[in-house]
């Protein structure tokens, strides 16, 4: 970092950042390390997300392409059995993303996430050898205690190593992985379902024993290259560190007031109420039950895609129809990362999703009331595309307004576990005797998704309330507080 004499440092009082150490550092050094940190850190640490996010996705899915080629057959399930096998996976789920943020502190994310991650892939690999369904409801079980913290932690993680207004972005960046895991999981699940019948195993075996084999070996990677924190992150040098560090606890001249310390959170000890605080948080309401109408809708697509294609007899083989799932996700993808770009750059979550959800609205709508099947299908990219690019933001939103490591980590996973319920709705709205227009399924989530937009317009207009009142003055008794309800900590919108 540039030293700077007496003379130089009154003259740049205005535009520099002053560390503990007394330097000085110019408006354009500010930017050259951003820049810097911002690169390496994009580069080593959003692949290997995206990666476990990829696979996340693409195990707790891949039972969709697997029931096309066989799996209900093979093992004398019933769509009711199928099912459930489903809904236990969001059962157990729900239950560990919670305590999994809670424990993520103590045994650290370069640790917990590789862990989760080589475990669940152990259990995807083991679900290519079960017999019936007593087997396939336990193992959709287990597979769900595993995946459960991943999300959540990824997200706690990720707001300790960007500023506030750089996370949507790259939320967008990773959670297009979800969006690829349908595109990459259509083309992979065609190549791997080949392989069989060999070896005593039908094809749609292979498709969860590989995935699953390929998921550990990313895991056991993950551990060697996740950094703990951005203050122990061996990809920057010393200066790079210390300047990551003032960037995130707002004392630079680019980031401004932009968060609190994140050092004092990561001395900061458990206290239950700041738990109670995320708990009774009156916007992890409005956003999670918002999320949850949300996931109803993204887990059905995502679950049911294979087989809504099927049905629209569009398509000549069940390996045709893997591939006509990938156009969907392919379009989402790039309309996702445009729109967490945007969000970051206008500073701006709620009011994004309120111009995003319409278009997963008007897909619905659509789709619930016109039969021709080429139209429908044209619905699906809609469908994607409107509610993929939703989810960066609103999985951002808490994280933005919470300050304070443990009520962040509460807000963050307490909005997971209520959102994951929508893997419930989405188990059951589409049994297959409803098809090939499922007009009750497209409408359940068509009914969400309205409801989804007037919630998001509820927090915007709290958060606005609660900014309005920080600067009339009846915030001022938690000034110094550093958290979420010091005067100077404004909400976005």
């Amino acid at each position: 970092m540039k030293s700077s004499t007496p003379e130089q440092s009154k003259v740049e009082s205005d535009n520099s950042a002053t560390p503990d150490d007394g330097a000085q550092i110019s408006v354009q050094d500010e930017a050259r390390l951003t820049r810097r940190i911002l690169f390496k850190t994009d580069t080593r640490i959003l692949p290997i997300l995206s990666i476990l996010f990829l696979c996340s996705f693409l195990d707790r899915t891949n039972v969709g392409n697997a029931r096309i080629i066989g799996l209900e057959r093979d093992l004398g399930l019933s769509n009711t059995q199928y099912n459930q096998g489903l809904a236990v996976f969001y059962a157990t789920y729900i239950a560990s993303e919670l305590p999994s943020n809670l424990v993520l502190k103590k045994l650290t994310p370069t640790l917990w996430l590789p862990l989760l991650t080589v475990a669940w892939g152990a259990i995807t690999l083991s679900l290519g050898f079960v017999r019936g369904f007593p087997s396939f409801f336990a193992v959709r079980a287990l597979l769900g205690l595993a995946e459960g913290g991943l999300l959540p932690g990824i997200v706690l993680y990720l707001s300790g190593m960007y500023s506030r207004r750089e996370m949507a972005v790259r939320i967008g960046v990773f959670y297009t992985a979800a969006s690829l895991s349908g595109a990459f999981g259509g083309l992979l699940a065609r190549g791997l379902s080949a392989i069989g019948p060999r070896g005593g195993l039908e094809g749609w075996r292979w498709i969860l024993i590989i995935e699953g084999l390929l998921t550990v070996v990313v895991g056991a990677v993950a551990y060697f290259l996740l950094p703990t924190s951005i203050a122990e992150a061996s990809y920057l040098t010393k200066e790079e560190r210390e300047f990551a560090l003032l960037r995130l606890q707002g004392r630079t001249q680019s980031a401004g007031s932009d968060r609190f310390d994140p050092v004092r959170e990561r001395d900061e000890k458990f206290q239950w109420s700041e738990v109670r605080r995320g708990v009774f948080n009156v916007q992890v309401w409005f956003t999670s039950t918002a999320y949850f109408a949300i996931l109803s809708g993204l887990y059905s697509f995502g679950l049911f895609l294979p087989t809504i294609i099927n049905d629209l007899k569009i398509t000549s083989s069940a390996n045709e129809t893997q591939l006509w799932s990938v156009i969907p996700y392919a379009v989402a993808t790039p309309i996702t990362v445009l729109v967490a770009f945007l969000s970051d750059r206008l500073n701006l979550r709620g009011v994004m999703m309120l111009c995003t959800l319409p278009v997963a609205i008007a897909g619905y709508a659509a789709m619930a009331n016109v039969s021709s099947a080429t139209v429908r299908f044209g619905m699906t990219c809609l469908m994607a595309a409107g509610m993929y690019a939703s989810v960066p933001c609103v999985l951002v939103w808490n994280s933005n307004n919470s300050a304070g490591h443990y009520k962040r980590a509460t807000t963050s996973g307490l909005q997971l576990a209520v959102a994951n319920c929508g893997g419930f709705v989405a188990t059951f709205i589409y049994p297959s005797g409803e098809g090939p227009l499922y007009h009750k399924g497209h409408t359940i989530v068509l009914g969400l998704l309205v409801y989804a937009w007037f919630a998001i317009l509820a927090n915007v207009l709290w958060c606005a309330k609660i900014n309005k009142d920080k600067k009339s003055g009846k915030w001022a008794e938690f000034e110094g507080s550093g958290d979420d309800r010091d005067p100077k900590f404004n909400m976005i919108l």
